[in-house]
């Protein structure tokens, strides 16, 4: 396969605890603008913290699609949100789904944004599902640890808006961080809003810590630094380039959210945590939920 310029092969630093199917990774921005202190993408992205759109990256797109290999989905986008604040005025990826959609190529939407219901009549034509991040129903908790992002009831509302119109939607509860969002009773109340915004799937996974998020993390919430600490930099594993919480720990932690989840009838599955053995899907990144409702067709 020749060279792309902006869609790639999607490997996480070939992660030894990723079991995503293979995909390619498509961002039409470079950084992100919600500003979320856990993020892990800071760490390696300078000027993360504004979003920027792709230079020409229209013609660079069109280019790059007549090398791929047309069975894979597209996920877009992994670190950079597809929907900063800036998409409203520059609408740079709805002109990317619309050579995308209609073409037939297979598109995954990974957001935390709630602008992505007003492009609701290109995506429920289009072979696309679309993954929801809420981690907390706490409207305050979220204008802390996700300053910058639409809140959670505005993300349930956009769930809710694209189920009803037959968008195939996944939550991901990502992520899960002691001692802030891993309460049982408040992950039982997210996943049912989520069941009843039309939820098909749900997946979970643990806070990992680099240097940059953990300080960002402490400076937000100093009293909870000596237990972070213990955890992650005493307890801990380094694993890739983050640190985890002990292997017995995160298995306690996604198997409360399984049984949660699957008490509501719904496929569960975790993200780089490597417990393959909990996932009751086909796929663990939700790509399984992608319609085919356009077949593919040239780019002239």
């Amino acid at each position: 396969m020749e060279d792309m310029s902006v869609i790639t092969r999607f490997d996480p630093w070939r992660g030894k605890l990723c079991t995503c199917p293979a995909k390619y990774s498509f961002s039409p921005y470079t950084g992100c603008s919600h500003s979320c202190l856990y993020c892990y993408a800071s760490s390696y992205i300078r000027g993360f913290s504004t979003s920027r759109p792709k230079v020409d990256l229209e013609r660079r797109l069109l280019r790059d699609l007549a090398k791929i290999d047309r069975e894979l989905p597209i996920s877009m986008a992994n670190s950079s949100d597809p929907y900063p604040p800036m998409e409203l005025e520059v609408g740079l990826t709805r002109r990317c789904l619309s050579m995308l959609l209609p073409r037939g190529f297979k598109v995954m939407i990974i957001t935390k944004s709630s602008i992505v219901a007003r492009d609701v009549d290109l995506i429920s034509k289009g072979n696309c599902a679309v993954s929801f991040t809420i981690t907390t129903l706490d409207e305050s908790l979220a204008s802390i640890i996700e300053p910058k992002a639409p809140r959670p009831k505005e993300r349930i509302k956009a769930l809710k808006a694209l189920s009803e119109a037959g968008v195939p939607c996944a939550l991901r509860i990502d992520p899960i961080i002691p001692g802030l969002n891993d309460d049982e009773e408040l992950i039982k109340r997210l996943v049912d809003e989520a069941v009843r915004a039309g939820v098909k799937h749900i997946s979970s996974s643990t806070y990992k810590a680099k240097p940059d998020n953990f300080a960002r993390m402490c400076r937000a919430f100093p009293d909870k630094e000596p237990y972070w600490r213990q955890l992650y930099l005493e307890e801990g594993v380094k694993i890739g380039g983050s640190t985890y919480m002990k292997e017995s720990l995160r298995l306690q932690l996604m198997k409360m959210v399984k049984e949660i989840v699957e008490s509501r009838g719904l496929t569960f599955s975790t993200c780089r945590e490597g417990f393959p053995e909990l996932t009751t899907s086909s796929t663990c990144d939700a790509t399984h939920l992608i319609p085919v409702r356009v077949r593919p067709r040239g780019l002239g």
